[in-house]
C-alpha cells in the first residue's frame, strides 16, 4: 500500500474508533447548561442565545432527521452528531500528526517501513490520546457548540500543511482560501476556531520566505495578529456597523425602507469584489487576488448568520434578542445582554463609581429609528492597567480579599492583579484544567480552591501527599471516585518529550505549534478575564490548547523509539517505544477515563424538566431563572411537545424589551402573558431603570396606582436623575392588591384546607431600590391575571428577583405557586424551616405520582450536576415532605415518601452534606417502621462521615491554611449529632453507641459539645 493510502485508512480508523466509543458514552436525551437550548433551537431554527451559533444549528437540524419522527429520540441524534464531529476531529488530528512527522522523518535515513511506524505510531498516539483526553471527551457526548469547534479547529490546521506540501505547485493557494471559507462557517459555530490564525500566518511565511529571519518573523506574527483582529472585529462586527449606519441614513434621511441600505451595502460590497478580483486579475496582481478571494470567502461562510435576520424576522418561540433589524443584529454580535469585562483599562474591586459615559443607541420603531441614550460604561474613582480583580460583586470580593490575603479595608495594589492574574487565571482556571487531561484529576467537583475538590492529581502519593494532604486517609468513596483520574504524569512527559524533539528537528514547526498553544490557551485566559466563583468548570474554552498539546504527545512517540535505539536495535526500539507510548498516551487515558465519561445511563436533566412541567396545573405561568431550571424545559416544549399549555418566563430575561414583548405573545396551547403595558411605554431606551424615590407613604400602594404612576408621561410624575435626564420613579416600597375571596375559591386558586387562610389584601414590600422591566411585568399580570391563570416560581429564583412576593409563594416540590393566603399560625404544620409555606398535599402527590428521578439510583455514576440536585432534592423535596408529614401526623404519608426516597436516591454519598440531607428521610423510615431501610441509610452514611472526618482530620494536619474544608468539618459535627437524636427516639443502641463513640472523638479533636 502506498503512504497516502495507508496515511488515509489509519486516520479514517482512529476517527472511526474515537466514534464508536463516544456513541457508545453518548447522553441519551439532553443534558444541563446550553444543551437545551441548542437541541430546542437547532430543530426548529430558532435564535439560540448571543452570539449565536447558525451553523452549528443548521448542521444538529440534519442530524435531528436521523431520529425518523421518533421526538424521544432528536436529543440523542444531535448528541451522536457531536460525537461524529469529534470522531473526525480525531482523524485530522492524526493526519496533522503524521504530516509534520513526515516532514522530519523523511530527511532521516531509514528504511520506509521503519519511517512508516514512527509517521502511523506518533499519528496514532497523540490523536487517540486526545480523543481520551477528559475536556475533549466531555464536549464530545453532548449537543454542545465545542466538538464541532474542535474540528473546524483541526481542519483549518490540517489545511494549511497540505497548502505547505503542495505551495510551490500550481494552484496550491486554493488551500488559503479554503482555510477561508472554514473559518468563515465556523463563525457560525464559535470563535475559538479564529485563534488558530497567527499560526497559520507563521507557517505560510516559514514555506514563502526566501531567507526566515528574526525580524521577518515578527513581521509575519504581527500580520497574523493584524489579521485575527480583521476578522473577530473588522468583519464580523465593522461590517454589520456600517451596515446599520447606512441604513439610518437611508430610512430616517432618505425616507426610505428598513433593510434598503443594508441592500445597498451589499450591493457596494459585491461589486467592489467582483471589480477588485477582475482588477487583480487582469493586471496579474496575485496577492491582491488571493486576499479577494480569502475576504469573499470567509463572508460565504459567515453568510450562515443570515439565518439569524431570517428566523428572528419570522418571530419564532425562542427568539433571542429579537434580531430583526441591523442594530438589534448588531448588538445580538456584540453580546450586549451580557456584561463586559474589561480587558485593558477598568476598576479595582473596591473601586466606587463616580460617573458614567452614554451612548446613542438606536431602536426600531415603526417607520424610523429612533435614537436613545444607554449607558456604555462606569467610571471609576481608581483604574488599573490589566485589570484581573475588578468585579463589584460581594462574594467576589470577598475572595479576592481571601485569596490574596488582603485584611478588610486594605486596598489592592497593582501587583494584586497580577498575583490574581497568574495563581488565580492562569494556575486555577487554566494550568489545572491543562493537568486535568494529561497528568490526572482529583475528582470532578466544583473547584473553589480547596484540598478536597477539583484539583490536579498525579497518582504519585508522595507528591500528591505533599500538594493536597491525607492521601493516606483517603476515604473509600475518595479512593473509588469514578471520577479520580490518576495517569502518572506519562501524558505529560510524553508531550514534553515531542515538544524538545519537535525543537531540535524543526525550529518552524516548534513556534508555530507554541502560537498555537498559546492563542487557545494563555490568549483566551487574557480575554475572558474570568472572576472567581463561576457557576461552573471552564475548562472546554481551552480544549484548542490541548488539541496542540496532543500534537507534542504524539510526536513523543518519537522521541521515546529513538531515545531506545541508543540501547538496542531499530526493530525493538520500535516496539518497546511504540508499546511505552501507547500505554502512556491513549491507553491510561481511556482505562481511566471511561467510567467517569460514560453518560449512557443519564437521563436527570429531562426528567427534572419534566417534572417542573407537569406538577404545573393546566394554562400555567412559570417563571423561570437561568440555564438548568429554563434550557431543559425548552427541549421538552419545543422538542418533544410536552406541557406546551405552560407559558415559561425567564425571570432575568425580562429586563431586555425585547423579551418583554414576546412574553405578551402565545405559544402552542400557552396564551401570552396577561399585560396591558402598552409596547411603546417599555421599549428600549425608555423606562430601563426606574429608581425608587421614597415620598414617606404611610400606606402601601395599590398595583393598578403603582403602574399608571411609573408608565406616565406626566412630567410631574418624574424625577431628574444624576445624568440630567428626567425619568419615572416609584414613590414607595409598600405595595397592595386587593383580593376578591370569592373569586379565588372560584377559579381554585387556592386548595380548599388553605382557603381559610385567603386574605382581603396581599401586602409585601419590594426588595430593590429600582424596578426593571422584569418587576414591571410581575406587576401587570397580577393587576390583571384574576387569578384566572394558576402562576409557578421556579425554586431556584434567587429572592431578590422575585419582587419581594415570597411571603405568598406555596412550596410544591420544584416549583412554588403564588397564592393570596397568610403565613398565619393557623397554618401550623404547613411552614417550611425558613417560613415558608408548603403544600404538602401537592408536595405529597407529585413526589408519589408525578415526579421521575432520572436513573440515578442505579446510575454508575454521577456526574457534579446530577449528583448536587440529587443531594439537594433528598433535603427540599423529600425530606421536607416527609417532615412536614411527620408534623401533620400523616406517619403513613411520611414512611411512604421516604421509601419512595430509598427507591429513587442513589445507594451512596457523594458529598458529606448528604449527611444532613438525608436526614429527615432516616427519621422518617424510623418513625413509619421500617427500620431496615433508615439503618442501611444510617451505616452507609455513618460510614462516610467517619472516613471523611479521618481524612479532614488528617488534612488539617497537614495543612493550615483550610477554607471550605472547615464547611465539611462542621457538617460532619452538626450530622452525628442529628443522628444521635434520631436514633435517641428509634432505640437503637447499637447504632448510638456508634454515634457517641464518633461525637467524642470528634469532642477531643475540636473541643467541640
Amino acid at each position: 500500500m502506498t503512504y497516502n493510502r495507508l496515511n488515509s485508512l489509519f486516520g479514517f480508523t482512529c476517527g472511526l474508533i474515537a466514534t464508536l466509543v463516544y456513541i457508545a458514552s453518548v447522553e441519551k436525551t439532553v443534558s444541563w447548561w446550553d444543551c437545551g437550548e441548542f437541541i430546542a433551537c437547532a430543530y426548529k431554527l430558532e435564535v439560540a442565545h448571543q452570539p449565536g451559533a447558525p451553523m452549528f444549528l443548521l448542521i444538529q437540524n440534519i442530524f435531528s432527521n436521523f431520529a425518523l419522527g421518533n421526538k424521544g429520540q432528536i436529543a440523542y441524534w444531535m448528541n451522536i452528531g457531536s460525537a461524529i464531529c469529534s470522531g473526525l476531529t480525531v482523524t485530522f488530528l492524526f493526519w496533522t500528526i503524521t504530516a509534520i512527522a513526515k516532514k522530519i522523518i523523511d530527511k532521516q535515513k531509514q528504511s520506509s517501513l521503519s519511517n512508516y511506524l514512527h509517521i502511523f505510531g506518533a499519528g496514532i498516539v497523540g490523536a487517540m490520546a486526545f480523543s481520551f483526553s477528559d475536556s475533549f471527551w466531555y464536549s464530545a457526548v453532548e449537543s454542545e457548540v465545542y466538538a464541532m469547534s474542535s474540528l473546524c479547529t483541526a481542519v483549518v490546521f490540517w489545511a494549511i500543511l497540505k497548502w505547505e506540501v503542495r505551495a510551490d505547485e500550481e494552484g496550491s493557494d486554493r488551500w488559503l482560501i479554503f482555510i477561508a471559507f472554514v473559518m468563515g462557517l465556523s463563525i457560525g459555530v464559535h470563535l475559538l476556531n479564529l485563534l488558530a490564525i497567527p499560526a497559520i500566518a507563521m507557517v505560510v511565511y516559514f514555506r514563502r520566505a526566501s531567507q526566515v529571519s528574526a525580524k521577518g518573523t515578527i513581521k509575519a506574527f504581527a500580520l497574523g495578529v493584524l489579521i485575527l483582529g480583521a476578522v473577530l472585529w473588522g468583519i464580523i462586527q465593522w461590517l454589520v456597523g456600517m451596515a446599520a449606519k447606512v441604513d439610518l441614513l437611508f430610512v430616517n434621511s432618505f425616507g426610505l425602507g428598513f433593510g434598503s441600505g443594508i441592500l445597498f451595502i451589499c450591493l457596494l460590497l459585491v461589486g467592489a469584489i467582483i471589480y477588485g478580483l477582475y482588477y487583480s486579475y487582469k493586471r496579474q496582481k496575485y496577492t491582491l487576488n488571493t486576499a479577494l478571494l480569502v475576504f469573499c470567502f470567509i463572508l460565504f461562510g459567515y453568510s450562515s448568520y443570515t439565518m439569524v435576520m431570517i428566523r428572528g424576522k419570522a418571530n419564532p418561540t425562542l427568539n433571542n434578542n429579537a434580531p430583526d433589524n441591523v442594530f438589534s443584529f448588531l448588538g445580538y454580535l456584540g453580546r450586549e445582554q451580557y456584561i463586559r469585562e474589561p480587558l485593558l483599562k477598568g476598576p479595582y474591586y473596591d473601586s466606587e463609581v463616580v460617573g458614567l459615559e452614554s451612548k446613542t443607541s438606536y431602536r426600531k420603531d415603526e417607520s424610523r429609528y429612533t435614537p436613545f441614550s444607554q449607558i456604555d460604561k462606569y467610571k471609576f474613582d481608581k483604574e488599573t492597567i490589566f485589570p484581573r480583580i475588578y468585579s463589584q460583586d460581594g462574594s467576589h470580593q470577598a475572595y479576592y480579599r481571601s485569596y490574596l490575603n488582603l485584611k478588610e479595608g486594605q486596598q489592592p495594589q497593582f501587583s494584586d492583579n497580577f498575583k490574581f492574574f497568574f495563581n488565580f487565571q492562569l494556575g486555577d482556571m487554566y494550568t489545572r484544567y491543562f493537568l486535568w487531561n494529561f497528568v490526572g484529576r482529583q475528582n470532578d467537583k466544583q473547584g473553589y480552591g480547596t484540598y478536597s475538590e477539583g484539583n490536579w492529581l498525579s497518582g504519585v502519593r508522595s507528591l500528591d501527599n505533599w500538594r493536597l494532604g491525607a492521601q493516606d486517609k483517603l476515604s473509600h468513596a475518595q479512593e473509588h471516585d469514578p471520577s479520580r483520574n490518576t495517569y502518572f504524569f506519562l501524558p505529560l512527559l510524553l508531550g514534553i518529550a515531542g515538544a524538545i524533539w519537535l525543537y531540535r528537528n524543526h525550529k518552524p514547526y516548534t513556534l508555530v505549534l507554541t502560537l498555537l498553544f498559546i492563542f487557545t490557551g494563555i490568549a483566551i485566559v487574557i480575554y475572558l478575564n474570568q472572576t472567581p466563583m463561576q457557576p461552573r468548570e471552564r475548562d472546554y474554552a481551552y480544549v484548542g490548547s490541548f488539541y496542540a498539546f496532543a500534537i507534542w504527545v504524539g510526536l513523543g512517540t518519537i522521541a521515546l523509539v529513538q531515545f531506545f535505539k541508543r540501547f538496542t536495535q531499530t526493530r525493538y526500539a520500535l516496539a518497546t517505544g511504540l508499546s511505552f507510548a501507547l500505554l502512556g498516551g491513549p491507553i491510561i487515558l481511556v482505562h481511566q477515563n471511561w467510567d467517569d465519561h460514560n453518560r449512557s445511563e443519564k437521563s436527570l436533566a429531562r426528567d427534572v424538566a419534566r417534572n417542573y412541567l407537569e406538577a404545573c396545573a393546566p394554562n400555567a405561568i412559570l417563571f423561570t431563572y437561568g440555564d438548568h431550571d429554563t434550557f431543559p424545559l425548552w427541549y421538552l416544549q419545543e422538542v418533544e411537545g410536552i406541557r406546551q399549555d405552560v407559558r415559561i418566563v425567564v425571570l432575568s430575561y425580562l429586563s431586555g424589551d425585547w423579551y418583554m414583548q414576546q412574553a405578551k405573545l402565545p405559544t402552542y396551547q400557552a396564551a401570552g402573558l396577561p399585560m396591558t403595558i402598552p409596547a411603546e411605554k417599555t421599549k428600549k431606551g425608555v423606562r430601563d431603570y426606574i429608581p425608587f424615590v421614597d415620598r414617606q407613604l404611610n400606606k402601601a400602594v395599590d398595583i393598578q396606582q403603582l403602574l399608571q404612576f411609573v408608565t406616565s408621561d406626566d412630567p410631574e410624575y418624574k424625577v431628574q436623575l444624576s445624568s440630567g435626564n428626567m425619568e419615572n420613579y416609584f414613590p414607595s416600597k409598600k405595595v397592595q392588591l386587593r383580593i376578591d375571596k370569592d373569586e379565588v375559591v372560584k377559579k381554585n386558586a387556592v386548595p380548599s384546607y388553605l382557603q381559610p387562610a385567603i386574605v382581603s389584601t396581599m401586602e409585601w414590600e419590594i426588595p430593590n431600590d429600582h424596578l426593571t422591566r422584569a418587576d414591571l411585568t410581575l406587576l401587570s399580570v397580577l393587576e390583571n391575571n384574576h387569578w384566572e391563570r394558576p402562576v409557578y416560581f421556579s425554586n431556584m429564583l434567587p429572592s431578590d428577583i422575585k419582587l419581594g412576593l415570597d411571603k405568598y409563594l406555596v412550596n410544591e416540590g420544584f416549583t412554588s405557586r403564588l397564592m393570596p393566603i397568610a403565613t398565619a399560625e393557623k397554618l401550623e404544620g404547613k411552614l417550611g424551616e425558613y417560613g415558608g409555606m408548603v403544600n404538602t398535599d401537592a408536595l405529597y402527590k407529585n413526589i408519589m405520582h408525578t415526579y421521575t428521578w432520572g436513573n440515578v439510583k442505579n446510575a454508575r455514576y454521577l456526574d457534579t450536576d446530577s449528583f448536587r440536585f440529587t443531594s439537594l432534592y433528598a433535603r427540599d423535596i423529600f425530606g421536607k415532605a416527609a417532615r412536614l408529614l411527620l408534623a401533620n401526623g400523616q406517619v403513613k404519608q411520611a414512611g411512604e415518601v421516604a421509601r419512595k426516597a430509598y427507591d429513587q436516591l442513589p445507594g451512596r454519598m457523594y458529598a458529606m452534606s448528604d449527611a444532613i440531607n438525608y436526614a429527615d428521610i432516616i427519621d422518617s423510615l424510623y418513625r413509619s417502621g421500617q427500620p431496615q431501610l433508615a439503618n442501611e441509610m444510617v451505616d452507609r452514611n455513618l460510614a462516610y462521615v467517619a472516613e471523611h472526618m479521618e481524612y479532614l482530620h488528617q488534612l488539617v494536619a497537614d495543612k493550615k491554611n483550610l477554607s471550605f474544608e472547615w464547611n465539611d468539618i462542621q457538617i460532619g459535627l452538626d450530622s452525628v449529632d442529628r443522628y444521635r437524636a434520631i436514633l435517641l427516639e428509634a432505640k437503637d443502641s447499637r447504632r448510638l453507641a456508634r454515634v457517641e463513640d464518633l461525637r467524642r472523638q470528634y469532642q477531643n479533636w475540636y473541643g467541640a459539645e
